[in-house]
């Protein structure tokens, strides 16, 4: 887990009123992070599921198909138009609770409570894509609908059992209760990670799915569940129950009014939400378990040899935990202070505070090395992740044969254009090797402070640019584009920043406010970079397997020839979203470009603009047909609208706290002057 995921504690984050802030209340950073962390990954996996649906494409055009098209249009129509609108409404709550990230109001308790409404509604709408895409028979169909139909109805009885009741518990809590926060933090992590693996997995079960009817196969319909019935279904009661579990946990973690007391087992709500929160955990975790087990093997053997390696892991861990209690216990006393040497000591007295003064500019200056350091992590393992698929998976895929001179499995690209495919080759490895490095460099503190690993960032992102322009375009004009969309966007922010900066400078007590901007803005950005390079190298539809006689050429996209105005906004707003992050993850690197790009919202205004090209691009390549098309450009408007609207807001509510700044200066001036205009000290 990249440890910029990781959410700081609540007793240990700096709130980011500078006035400071009610200690009786949860972290404001930590709860903006849980909702980031979690509309982050649910972007991600429906915004890949969305260009690659469920059930794969036609390989050909034959009998009415057109190849490329979605083979669950045609197969399963009503579960194709429910999977697609509720992935689609899944990716759009995403957007919008990034987009309100970036310019929420941390003090306003009603934005809090959207953006809880929002992702409740965004994980719904992943419930509900999962169970119309992964379903293909009655028995599958009847569990998901049972399983989910349980935790929808358990959601409204304590959402009413909350409104109905006369003394509600408030959503704060105690101070004391405020380290469960850590914990919490953890089952938060592992419930979206859960999540996200078994929804990509629900969706493209093990073994794949039947392309054609032959033998009497159903089309898009799982291999594995013909063959071996009983380990699909296996597999698949123990994936959507760990699924689900983890969807609750988190429901349960952003919101605590869905708690339902016990008073027949004699729990609370703060007892009965820890029971809650680690059964479903346990749950999932062995739900997950089981899905591998059932779902990475075919035979009885192999499947007793991975239940046996969980076995070992879970006694190794058990005696990890024994020893290390016991070697806690025995060692406690070491570590104690005589009291009598702390009273009678002046000198050691001294010595101690001084020790402390010590310890507490070196925890500081550790603290300024944190952030940079988790931010590079991250960037070179998602950098690391994307180069690594794409070598192994490049773009134009794999000759299926031995013809025409070349060999079956080797790259079509290196065949058709073997220039371009030794520069995405060079440049992938070359990004690839970088985040390794980077990862590596990164426990050196002395390299943070020299800035040595913010160029090797550079280095990396410079690689992936390369990389992307090679292996997304197949002619010089279309990769003269894309590199000038990168080149448009620094020439914007700097000229932004120049004309909109000149008098204006950064007051100390902003400058926490930035660096928590900064943090959100390149979280976005790295997300939406990794998105579309992926999306780019390996485009919707995939790609022509050979040339044939209708004029289509082996690596080439399909969708440029079935549908190449789709294709064409499809590659134009992927590609204007992939540079605008990128090089907005160049301009965050810098604190002297970041915090004046921040303060006259430059940044802001290419992280919306990327964020828009990425619905963009979604609506382009995820649909095939006019109807879909329009669910998806509705909800692209409805976001823009959306976004101008709170702009308008934020824009009128800066206005006011102008004007009532100045009106409150003017009177401490007037009510601070004596009778003779001489200043008078207030007591």
């Amino acid at each position: 887990t990249p440890p910029f995921f990781a959410m700081p504690p609540s007793d240990q984050v700096v709130s980011p009123n500078p006035m400071g802030s009610d200690s009786n209340k949860p972290s404001t950073e930590y709860q903006l992070k849980k909702y980031l962390l979690l509309a982050t990954l649910v972007a991600t996996v429906t915004y890949a599921a969305g260009l690659n649906l469920p059930g794969w494409v036609w390989a050909d055009a034959k009998e009415g198909h057109l190849a490329g098209d979605l083979i669950l249009h045609d197969t399963h129509y009503h579960r194709y138009l429910a999977f697609y609108y509720c992935n689609a409404t899944a990716f759009a709550a995403s957007v919008v609770v990034c987009l309100l990230l970036l310019i929420l109001n941390s003090e306003s308790k009603a934005w809090a409570a959207a953006l809880r409404v929002l992702m409740v509604l965004d994980l719904l709408g992943l419930m509900g894509a999962y169970a119309a895409g992964s379903c293909r028979d009655t028995f599958t169909t009847i569990y998901s609908s049972v399983i989910m139909s349980a935790i929808l109805l358990y959601i409204m009885i304590a959402f009413f059992v909350y409104v109905f009741s006369g003394n509600p518990e408030k959503q704060a809590e105690d101070p004391k209760n405020h380290k469960r926060e850590d914990q919490h933090e953890v089952l938060m992590l592992l419930a979206t990670f859960v999540v996200t693996i078994t929804y990509v997995a629900g969706l493209n079960p093990p073994g794949g799915f039947w392309s054609n009817s032959k033998d009497g196969h159903l089309v898009s319909n799982p291999i594995m569940q013909e063959h071996n019935s009983s380990r699909y279904q296996a597999f698949f009661v123990c994936n959507t129950t760990a699924f689900v579990s983890s969807l609750l946990i988190i429901i349960l973690l952003l919101d605590k009014k869905l708690i339902l007391s016990l008073p027949s087992l004699n729990l609370n709500k703060s007892s009965a939400r820890f029971v809650a929160l680690y059964g479903f955990i346990v749950i999932a975790l062995f739900g997950l378990v089981g899905a591998y087990a059932a779902g990475s093997c075919r035979e009885p053997e192999t499947t007793t040899y991975v239940v046996c390696l969980i076995g070992a892991v879970l006694a190794y861990i058990s005696l990890q935990v024994v020893i290390t209690k016991a070697i806690t216990e025995n060692n406690r006393d070491l570590f104690v202070e005589p009291e009598s040497s702390r009273d009678n000591e002046t000198t050691g007295k001294a010595e101690a505070n001084k020790a402390l003064e010590r310890a507490k500019t070196n925890e500081a200056s550790k603290k300024s090395n944190e952030a940079p350091r988790n931010l590079v992590i991250l960037l070179a393992t998602l950098v690391a992740s994307i180069t690594y698929q794409a070598g192994l998976d490049p773009p134009g895929g794999l000759w299926p044969d031995d013809r025409d001179g070349h060999k079956g499995g080797d790259p079509v690209l290196l065949t058709t254009h073997p220039t371009r495919y030794k520069v995405f080759f060079y440049s992938n490895s070359a990004a690839f090797v970088a985040s390794l490095i980077v990862i590596t460099m990164v426990q050196s503190s002395s390299l943070l402070r020299r800035h040595t690993l913010e160029a090797a960032m550079l280095l990396d992102l410079f690689g992936l640019i390369g990389a992307y322009v090679a292996g997304s375009c197949r002619d010089v004009s279309s990769s003269i584009y894309v590199v000038a969309l990168a080149g448009a966007v620094l020439v914007y922010v700097v000229i932004h920043i120049v004309f909109f900066t000149l008098d204006h400078g950064v007051k100390p007590e902003e400058e926490t406010v930035l660096d928590n901007r900064r943090e959100v803005l390149l979280l976005l950005a790295i997300l939406v970079a990794t998105l579309t390079y992926q999306a780019g190298l390996t485009p919707p539809g995939g790609f022509w397997s050979a040339d044939d006689n209708l004029g289509h050429h082996a690596g080439f996209p399909v969708l440029l020839d079935n549908f190449p105005h789709r294709y064409r906004a499809f590659f134009y707003c992927n590609a204007m979203s992939f540079m605008a992050s990128v090089a907005l993850i160049v301009l965050l690197v810098n604190p002297n470009l970041y915090r004046p790009g921040i303060r006259c919202y430059a940044l802001y205004v290419c992280m919306v603009a990327g964020m828009f090209g990425l619905m963009g691009a979604y609506a382009a390549g995820s649909s095939r047909h006019l109807r879909t098309s329009i669910y998806v450009l509705t909800l692209v408007a409805a976001v823009f609208a959306f976004v101008i609207l709170l702009v308008i807001y934020f824009w009128k509510q800066s206005q006011k706290k102008k004007i009532s700044k100045q009106d409150g200066n003017g009177s401490d001036v007037s009510h601070d002057q004596g009778p003779s205009g001489q200043g008078v000290r207030q007591p």
